[in-house]
């Protein structure tokens, strides 16, 4: 079975990780959603709120599982038999720091990372971008499912009321 993982923080899953995500899909037997769980950093969105979003905006795509991880991305590889990790490209700027990625991943646990080019429509999105875009009433329509429209929403107005 041809197995990868799609590693990243997903604080808010943008329609970008969606269409990475989709077209894994059909070239892996199996495409594993890791979600980073980093402890220094706080997140917009806890691990399991990510985890239930990514479930629910996947679940038309049979082959893709949703799971977390902390540490080494090659750790959680070498433990669950993932061969291949596949990384969306936005930019030369993101291949830069990816290709050292990609070559100590090899070098640590030879597990190879697939880059896929950014459908151009989202070449520009990132988390970091929808959560600054939505805190200052911008519409994110269109560039995040749904579903994470309505959590960013809550998320802000709690976050108003209690500041």
């Amino acid at each position: 079975m041809r197995r990868a993982v799609c590693p990243g923080s997903f604080d808010p899953v943008t329609n970008g990780h969606l269409d990475i995500i989709a077209r894994a899909s059909e070239l892996f037997d199996e495409v594993v959603v890791a979600v980073l769980v980093n402890h220094k950093k706080q997140g917009l969105f806890s691990i399991p709120e990510r985890i239930e979003i990514l479930s629910e905006v996947t679940a038309d795509l049979p082959n893709v599982v949703i799971d977390s991880f902390h540490g080494l991305l090659v750790d959680f590889c070498t433990e669950h038999d993932v061969r291949s990790i596949v990384k969306g490209l936005r930019a030369v700027s993101d291949f830069d720091y990816e290709l050292q990625m990609a070559q100590m991943n090899r070098r640590l646990a030879d597990v190879d990372t697939v880059f896929m080019s950014t459908n151009p429509l989202y070449s520009f999105l990132s988390s970091s971008l929808i959560k600054e875009v939505a805190t200052y009433g911008g519409d994110v329509s269109g560039l995040v499912p749904p579903t994470v429209i309505d959590r960013l929403e809550a998320k802000i107005s709690d976050a108003a009321e209690q500041g």
